[in-house]
């Protein structure tokens, strides 16, 4: 039995990309409609859309609208490739860590430039794949979702921290996923998620995804988690990725190191689930990952309201990365990676 999520983050509608828009949930529901190819990174860089892979296929649409506009006043296809191109690099620069983004526009271009007919069966060709992507990753989560279940004890605590679900991905969701799955095999399983700061989106968006599918969750501070677990709350963790390097160094949002080196001191499971366009072969170690530096305004703002002193100093990574030793597996649409994931991750990618 696989659960139907509600939720469905992106989807390509008459030759614009519809998306919720989740700077304003919980508070709000509302989808926004994607019209051309710099929309397209602004909603990506102000996180309108956000999680990996919803960006890779944010990036997919991206390339598509770039691909309409280019067609209307472009007539010869040299001059056309080199300007789809340019918007790729363009729209693959919205967000740095997240290798999803590259993963999917790399595609497109890729598509575009084999193509050997017109521009306007190139533009065609890039929509339509555009849609088999977006198409094809919800498949991926389901498998990924019944995958990580069989790992999840009965009547398990899960700690989970920021949003990997259904408004990560299309629908569905990565650690979201694996939490819906396990839920329709056993309904005592219990989540608590943590808030998640800066931009709170455990508690805005995960809390709210799960609450939509009546899965009990509680929500805790980030600086709770190590109390939970101490008191034998929390019987695994699991979390998405942003970027996996090809020896398990995981990055994901910011203060999952904490949690993972809490997990490993009280003998907890710690389990990253992404899809294998997450991990980037061609960086070795997670030194390799660049991390996203996010504007101040996000520690020293909530709600449009100062929270410290104006003087102070501010640093704001996006990101932090996980060395693989903290790491239990990852979870995948190909099967659980287990250590030594080099060896492992070398194995799925040779298949």
């Amino acid at each position: 039995m696989t659960f139907k999520s509600k939720i469905k983050t992106i989807e390509w509608i008459d030759n614009c990309s519809k998306m919720i828009d989740q700077t304003i949930l919980p508070n709000e529901f509302k989808t926004v409609d994607i019209k051309t190819s710099d929309e397209m990174y602004f909603a990506i860089k102000n996180m309108i859309v956000r999680g990996a892979p919803a960006i890779g296929i944010a990036g997919a649409h991206g390339m598509a609208l770039a691909a309409i506009e280019l067609e209307k006043n472009t007539s010869k296809k040299e001059e056309f490739i080199r300007k789809l191109e340019e918007r790729a690099d363009f729209i693959k620069s919205s967000r740095p860590t997240a290798v999803n983004l590259m993963w999917a526009v790399d595609k497109q271009m890729k598509l575009a430039k084999e193509i050997q007919g017109s521009i306007k069966e190139i533009t065609q060709a890039i929509i339509e794949n555009g849609i088999k992507l977006e198409n094809e990753d919800i498949e991926i989560n389901k498998r990924m979702g019944d995958f990580g279940a069989e790992v999840v004890p009965i009547g398990a605590g899960i700690l989970t921290h920021c949003n990997a679900g259904a408004l990560a991905t299309v629908g569905y969701g990565t650690a979201l996923g694996v939490i819906r799955s396990a839920f329709a095999k056993d309904p005592s399983i219990k989540v608590f998620a943590d808030e998640t700061r800066p931009r709170q989106q455990g508690a805005r968006l995960t809390t709210w995804e799960l609450t939509q599918d009546g899965i009990p969750t509680t929500l805790i501070t980030d600086g709770m988690c190590s109390y939970f677990m101490s008191k034998g709350l929390i019987d695994m963790v699991v979390v998405g990725a942003d970027r996996i390097a090809a020896n398990g160094d995981t990055a994901n949002k910011i203060g999952t190191y904490t949690v993972a080196i809490a997990a490993k001191y009280h003998n907890i499971p710690f389990y990253i689930a992404a899809p294998l366009s997450t991990i980037d072969i061609s960086i070795k170690t997670g030194k390799e990952i660049p991390i996203e530096e996010r504007s101040h305004d996000e520690v020293t703002h909530i709600n449009d309201d100062w929270i410290c002193a104006k003087n102070v100093n501010i640093i704001n990574p996006g990101f932090d990365v996980t060395p693989n030793e903290l790491i239990t597996g990852i979870i995948t649409e190909k099967g659980i990676l287990k250590p030594n994931f080099t060896d492992s991750i070398k194995k799925v990618f040779e298949k």
